[in-house]
């Protein structure tokens, strides 16, 4: 849950950007929706998680040794796969391989970031899982 608060404010934080930089209306619309619906989820989340006694933030900042070191892997290993998505968007987008350029830089974004999940699941004791996107 604190996870998913953290991936709701920057759709929140994105939404705020609209607002001075556009005149499409139906965006403006669309992104006004998103953001009070972000909003709401994020207070949902926070109650259930007060509501159990966790804490609201992500526990990293005050986390120290072993405990930090595993909501460390466990986030960078979901950031990590956030990376492989967008690689995995942009190959899906017609005509954006054909830069050999972005083509390598993607492929080794691609590429580096399965081999670091690969190595931090190890450290985590996880067995090893082929990311299939």
């Amino acid at each position: 849950m604190q996870g998913m608060i953290m991936h709701h404010a920057q759709a929140v934080e994105m939404t705020a950007l609209i607002e001075p930089r556009i005149d499409n209306k139906e965006l403006r619309l669309l992104g006004a929706r998103i953001s009070h619906s972000q909003a709401e989820e994020m207070r949902f989340m926070k109650r259930w998680l007060e509501a159990r006694g966790e804490p609201v933030s992500m526990p990293l900042g005050n986390a120290k040794g072993k405990e930090f070191d595993r909501l460390f892997l466990a986030g960078m290993i979901q950031h990590h796969i956030g990376a492989l998505v967008m690689v995995k968007d942009l190959f899906d987008t017609v005509g954006a391989g054909q830069d050999a350029e972005l083509f390598n830089f993607a492929t080794d974004v691609d590429s580096s970031q399965r081999a670091e999940i690969s190595i931090m699941r190890n450290m985590l004791g996880e067995k090893p899982v082929k990311e299939k996107l």
